[in-house]
């Protein structure tokens, strides 16, 4: 999965963000606005983890995406 559709998606997939990282806010996922380096940046603030720690875990969330993440009956997951 390519962070050009995640972000193009942010949308539908904000529930699966806040799965992941519940510490996140509704203003947060607002300010990310699918912008990879703003996810991160949260992560970091939210979880006071290393820029390369929360780049990481970006990362490993990503390869985790799948086309079920896109299905709109799942968006509010």
């Amino acid at each position: 999965m390519n962070w050009d559709r995640i972000e193009g998606n942010w949308k539908q997939l904000i529930g699966k963000a806040k799965q992941q990282w519940g510490k996140l806010t509704d203003d947060d996922v607002d300010v990310i606005a699918g912008r990879r380096d703003e996810l991160a940046g949260k992560i970091q603030e939210r979880y006071g983890v290393a820029k390369d720690v929360a780049d990481k875990e970006v990362s490993e969330w990503m390869s985790k995406a799948d086309e079920s993440w896109f299905d709109k009956r799942n968006a509010k997951l």
